[in-house]
């Protein structure tokens, strides 16, 4: 039976549980056991460590749809002073999976742009479980063309299982729609990092992952297609997932090593939604870093060092 969920910490809260009751039984009884639980307690802590840095790409997986994994709203509110978020793409309506508006951050105007995930059932068909409808993407590219106009850099955050893949959004041009902001953010004048925070799965992640810097939170993935689906499609066997998470090279570190990320920040123990302030933190400083960076050049230089960057991905060396 193929895992659904990673229940790692569920099992180590368990285990504290039952610590704590017998510590407290033994104070009861006037037995102390305080030396081999604090001892316990130490091979717990150490097994977790050596747990979390040897997660298989299939267990980051899980990992990166944890129900408590902190969304765009929760770093949006970290990261900015100010936030006006804006709506509707003048075309059909307004998308709630796709957040986009203006904030400033470390005292300078931006333009975030990121995919929502709900933390609950009523927040997740609120927010259609992260996948963006045709009109979210053109949301987007309203946003990106008005950060250029007005000279503001960008920043994306993705975690989204992957666009809407209903009839009613390829009737209103799904395909369409991503390819233009594909386009747009090719050719934008402005300077753009991406942030891989959670699940990165398919167009609809890529969607928002054209940028001068790439940078994957350590327990992220980004990947041209679930594990599930590519395990259906090519190997006819659901049962196979987690050998196809290790095939498709979809963690942060896979993709460092090919030359597609810039930059991983290594999350918590545990993972971000363990401690979302350490995690908010190490990724505010990494964005000020990049933004400092990329700021200080022109848009000439910056269309050629995007175009380079792309043109060297899934480069062949014989």
């Amino acid at each position: 039976m193929v895992k659904r969920q990673f229940d790692y910490e569920q099992k180590v809260r368990e285990i504290r549980d039952k610590l704590e009751e017998l510590n407290n039984l033994s104070s009861n009884m006037e037995f102390d056991l305080s030396q081999e639980i604090e001892s316990l307690e130490e091979k717990i802590e150490n097994n977790r460590e050596r747990r979390y840095k040897n997660l298989s790409p299939w267990e980051k997986v899980l990992l990166s749809r944890h129900p408590e994994r902190p969304n765009s709203n929760d770093y949006i509110r970290y990261f900015c002073e100010e936030w006006i978020e804006l709506h509707g793409d003048r075309h059909f309506g307004d998308d709630s999976s796709v957040i986009g508006g203006i904030g400033r951050f470390n005292g300078q105007a931006v333009t975030i742009l990121g995919y929502r995930k709900g933390k609950d059932t009523r927040e997740n068909l609120q927010y259609n479980f992260g996948m963006p409808h045709p009109e979210g993407y053109r949301k987007i590219q309203r946003l990106l063309l008005q950060a250029e106009k007005f000279q503001r850099p960008v920043i994306t955050l993705i975690d989204t299982p992957g666009a809407y893949p209903g009839i009613g959004a390829e009737e209103r041009g799904q395909a369409w729609a991503i390819s233009q902001v594909l386009m747009t953010l090719s050719a934008l004048e402005v300077p753009v990092i991406a942030v891989v925070s959670g699940e990165g799965g398919s167009g609809g992640a890529l969607a928002l992952a054209v940028a001068d810097r790439l940078l994957m939170l350590s327990n992220a993935v980004f990947s041209v297609a679930s594990p599930e689906a590519c395990a259906s499609i090519l190997w006819k066997d659901l049962e196979r997932v987690e050998d196809m998470a290790r095939a498709m090279k979809i963690t942060a570190h896979d993709l460092q090593r090919l030359g597609i990320v810039d930059e991983i920040i290594e999350e918590p123990l545990g993972g971000a939604h363990l401690n979302f302030p350490e995690m908010a933190e190490k990724l505010k400083k990494a964005l000020q870093k990049h933004l400092g960076e990329l700021t200080s050049q022109d848009s000439g230089e910056l269309s050629e060092e995007r175009y380079q960057k792309l043109r060297k991905i899934g480069e062949f060396r014989g």
